[in-house]
């Protein structure tokens, strides 16, 4: 099992890198000293990389990304951490030492001291480009611009066009044959490399100089010709080592060795970057890398239940060591996690010891259940579900999915072990966002059969709605997982499915049946002879549901909590680059509790509306969905915001209000809070202040009845008037 925990900053939780953005000031240096603590934690001798990462549409550049690399059996890749170089290290390296370093590197390899290539800029290039820039146009490297191009311009100006930018060292390793055997030293090949003409122009760009090698002007019909490099370039003071792709896992330990020589003999710490070993067993690695908002951390699997709970801890302690953490809040107080995704992974360490493979019904198992049992979809969600979603379930968009689901399930009988070779074929297309991508639904599976264009997957099932705040509860939820695996692994779920229809967005969006649909949950656990309790999962439901107050009249009990509501995702607008999709997050939904009611006397009114009534366990409990607050751009952009919510406990035998509550969406003055809290205190006092226990309607009342729709009998729908009903239904407006 594996995962995806992401972090932000303690202490900037406002800044942009920690909102919404990817890439940041503090980003790289956080992420940068947390993968050293972690490097330090789960593997000595480990090489530290600081690479390219994802290339997303919009982004001028690939992200980075750093990682952690190390052998699998345990000898050292690189033995002295302190050569490695981190965004505090300070130096003065310049060309002419990056061309002594390459030319070291030579004689440690055993070659034929070829002479290191200088690479340039594309001068003539950036002569045009130059001659293209408006002539009031400053083109001074400390006054960055909204211009990358002319940006770039500026710095490679500053720095001479006639300046080598590093140096290019043409290398392929040699692979051993039986006959004849090499001679010593003969474990790596260089060549010479001619262009038209005299010098080596990169391709103009701001990514290191090894992904901008010329190599399309090589010539194309010389087979000896050694086609890839490794490069030494200067930058900020500091050498960048960019490693060239290596056929062998063994070939790559060779060259870091030679690399590790040259730098404990020159005594200066370099950065790793380029190519590393993708998919050799004989390596193991983590990543951290950005993520809007977030810092993610992918972090290694783990083959045991200890390993994963020792693993899951260390993480937390060292990313707090950073001052990184998992705590995060809306501007209302309202506890959310990070935002990024604390996904789960798991499978076998390699194809042919995948459960998926060796029992298809594993997968069908589970699909059914958490079909059966939303409160597995929803309980440790983060806070944009739906079908829209980046994990939506599998009956959240189509109508007719689970009857496709059931056809099938038709195809993966139990005990089919044939059926694994196409069980990635049987539900690619069913699991699914609305748009028909893979990657975004609640069981993604596009990671659990290799191709030759992904040789690095491999028999990863990944569990996307899961999310959470703390390492101790990450660990619950892993616990669960196993646990659910190890039941269906013994006994296949063969349940009927439930067609939820309408119910599922009306009754799983409450609090008080998730938790009721979760307990049965609990109890086939422990018919099965796994001992979980209820209480372990208390801190998860209130963090995902939080108290939002109550007040007690004549011994009715009249309480709040936060429920679900899946935003939409609204049409499509044009922005610079493209287009894009905003989700209306003005909508809410709380749930409503009451206690001692006498049905024949008493009515709960929200906004002047009576609110619907389900007995349950000797209470009564609703949904209220409502519009927070005034959304010109929202779903229906003429419904004005309808908060506070106003709550009367109505006598219907005097023809008055007993008494009431009010809940304010923002805070109870209307006016904005100035910036979001600055810590787990803060939320709460802003929860708390948006709670009254007063504010009922005064006097007389005219209630009209109960409005219960037939599709979501359990919701009261602000913005809704049903034919010939109460109109309005809007109160004070507040942000």
């Amino acid at each position: 099992m594996g995962g995806e925990p992401t972090f932000v900053s303690l202490d900037n939780r406002e800044g942009p890198e920690w909102r919404t953005a990817a890439l940041g000031p503090d980003k790289h240096k956080l992420a940068g000293q947390l993968l050293r603590r972690l490097a330090d934690r789960f593997a000595p001798g480990a090489l530290l990389h600081y690479g390219q990462g994802k290339w997303y549409p919009g982004e001028p550049l690939p992200r980075w990304a750093l990682s952690c690399l190390w052998r699998a059996d345990a000898a050292p890749l690189w033995s002295e951490p302190d050569l490695l170089a981190s965004d505090d290290t300070v130096g003065d390296a310049d060309a002419d030492r990056a061309c002594a370093f390459v030319e070291a590197l030579c004689d440690a390899l055993g070659l034929d001291r070829p002479s290191p290539i200088p690479a340039y800029e594309d001068a003539w290039y950036h002569f045009w480009l130059q001659r293209r820039t408006p002539s009031d146009a400053k083109l001074d490297p400390a006054e960055p611009t909204d211009d990358m191009e002319r940006d770039r311009l500026a710095r490679l100006l500053e720095a001479g066009l006639d300046a080598p930018v590093g140096y290019v060292l043409p290398l392929a390793g040699v692979e051993p044959k039986p006959k004849p055997k090499p001679k010593k030293g003969a474990a790596w090949r260089s060549s010479l490399w001619r262009f038209r003409t005299d010098r080596l122009f990169l391709v103009a760009g701001d990514s290191p100089m090894g992904w901008r090698l010329p190599l399309g002007d090589l010539p194309a019909d010389d087979p000896e010709l050694v086609r890839t490099a490794l490069c030494v370039e200067p930058r900020e003071g500091r050498l960048h080592v960019f490693l060239p792709p290596v056929d062998s896992g063994a070939g790559f330990a060779r060259l870091i060795a030679a690399l590790e020589k040259v730098v404990r003999a020159r005594g200066e710490p370099v950065f790793f970057e380029g190519y590393l070993p993708a998919g050799d067993p004989a390596y193991r690695m983590f990543n951290v890398t950005p993520d809007p908002g977030v810092i993610e951390v992918n972090i290694h699997p783990s083959a045991s239940w200890r390993e994963l709970a020792e693993r899951t801890e260390v993480l937390a302690e060292e990313a707090a060591a950073v001052r990184l953490g998992t705590e995060k809040f809306r501007f209302d107080g309202r506890p959310t996690s990070t935002g990024g995704g604390n996904h789960v992974v798991f499978g076998g360490a390699t194809i042919e010891d995948s459960p998926f493979l060796r029992r298809p019904d594993l997968l069908r198992s589970m699909l059914a259940y958490w079909n059966n049992h939303p409160s597995m979809s929803y309980l440790f969600s983060g806070l944009f579900i739906g079908p829209t979603s980046q994990h939506p379930r599998v009956d959240e968009a189509r109508t007719d999915s689970v009857y496709e689901l059931e056809i099938a399930f038709q195809q993966v009988a139990r005990g089919d072990a044939a059926a694994g070779r196409h069980l990635e074929r049987v539900f690619q297309n069913l699991l699914v966002d609305v748009a028909g991508n893979t990657h975004r639904a609640e069981f993604c599976i596009d990671k659990l059969y290799p191709s030759r264009q992904q040789p690095e997957r491999g028999d990863l099932l990944e569990l996307r709605a899961f999310e959470t705040p703390h390492a101790r509860m990450n660990l619950v939820q892993l616990l669960l997982i196993r646990a659910l695996a190890a039941v269906f692994w013994r006994a296949p779920y063969e349940a009927p499915l439930a067609r939820w229809g309408t119910r599922l967005h009306d009754r799983f969006m409450l609090p008080h049946f998730v938790w009721r649909d979760f307990e049965a949950v609990i109890r086939d656990l422990n018919a099965q002879g796994y001992g979980f309790e209820m209480a372990w999962l208390a801190s998860q439901f209130e963090f995902r549901f939080p108290f939002l107050g109550s007040a007690v009249y004549d011994e009715m009990e009249i309480e709040l909590r936060q429920a679900l509501e899946p935003w939409p995702v609204l049409a499509e607008e044009a922005v610079t680059g493209g287009t894009a999709r905003t989700v209306d997050a003005s909508l809410d939904r709380v749930q409503v509790m009451v206690r001692g009611m006498a049905e024949e006397r008493h009515m709960l009114v929200c906004n002047g509306r009576t609110v619907p009534r389900t007995e349950t366990d000797g209470q009564y409990v609703a949904g209220i969905r409502f519009r927070a607050w005034d959304n010109d751009r929202g779903l229906h952009p003429t419904i004005p915001g309808q908060a506070p919510l106003v709550f009367d406990l109505y006598d219907r035998w005097s023809g008055r209000a007993l008494g009431g509550c009010t809940y304010h969406a923002g805070h109870p003055s209307g006016v904005p809070y100035d910036g979001y809290p600055v810590n787990a205190q803060e939320a709460a006092a802003r929860r708390r202040a948006r709670f009254q226990a007063i504010g009922h309607t005064p006097g007389a009342m005219e209630v009209a009845p109960a409005e219960r729709s037939t599709e979501r009998p359990l919701t009261l729908d602000l913005r809704w008037n049903p034919p010939g009903g109460a109109k309005g239904g809007a109160g004070g407006k507040s942000r």
